[in-house]
């Protein structure tokens, strides 16, 4: 399904503290799948699927936004957010293309694939990390009241990111009453609740600090170090952690 539109860009900022990074276990995932899927979406299902195996196989940052513009065609997506559609037609301008569409899957932040096309999804990832994959490490840890966020140093030492952090509620079963997914009861996994511009990252190990009240309340999250344009499209993911699950 497609659909076309323009949407402006925001960014919350939250307190952060760089510094230089101490030794620290750093990982690097398989990769970070982005799925757009919508619960109004009749080819949504089958991605859907596909999202939960990459997430409960635990190598690769699994994320689902939900939008909400096939509202209209009879069930208002129960997980769907307007910054979440903000996120895909900012992905669509980075890619030039001229329309989005659900499921799409974007991989690593550098391309696109069907979401319901498992092996496209599974062998972009492959191929991305048999090309070197995420380049820099990240770690997390918890000192007292405050989740520490270390990054490792790009292999050049320069370059420019974005620290992203991107929140999410616990899976989520949905009985869904009408519209094109009618009589369908569909478990949404990780489904995106909250977007913030939390860093800048320079090429260097840093390190950043949050409250950790501040993660712990608003349930799990995933850390991306992700570039940006000179016109603030999301560019390529140079690495990528998981914070936290919600219980």
């Amino acid at each position: 399904m497609h659909i076309t539109s323009t949407l402006r860009v925001a960014a919350t900022l939250l307190f952060c503290c760089p510094a230089l990074s101490l030794a620290a276990e750093f990982q690097k995932p398989a990769g970070v799948v982005e799925l757009f899927t919508s619960q109004g979406c009749n080819s949504c299902p089958p991605a859907d699927m596909v999202l939960d195996e990459l997430a409960r196989k635990g190598d690769v940052v699994a994320l689902g936004y939900h939008v909400d513009y096939w509202d209209y065609l009879g069930w208002k997506d129960t997980l769907g957010r307007p910054e979440n559609t903000e996120r895909q037609y900012q992905y669509g301008k980075a890619f030039g293309d001229r329309s989005v569409y659900t499921p799409q899957a974007v991989i690593n932040g550098r391309t696109h694939v069907n979401g319901a096309r498992r092996g496209e999804v599974l062998g972009t990832l492959a191929k991305m990390e048999k090309a070197g994959g995420l380049e820099v490490g990240i770690a997390v840890s918890r000192s007292g009241d405050s989740v520490i966020i270390d990054t490792a140093g790009s292999p050049s030492g320069r370059g420019n990111a974005h620290l992203v952090l991107v929140y999410f509620d616990p899976d989520r079963p949905v009985v869904i009453e009408r519209g094109e997914n009618k009589g369908k009861t569909i478990s949404y996994v990780n489904p995106v609740t909250d977007i913030q511009t939390a860093g800048m990252w320079h090429g260097k190990a840093a390190r950043f600090e949050f409250p950790r009240s501040e993660i712990s309340r608003k349930g799990g999250c995933a850390v991306l170090l992700q570039s940006v344009d000179a016109n603030g499209l999301p560019g390529a993911i140079l690495g990528a952690a998981i914070v936290g699950k919600p219980e």
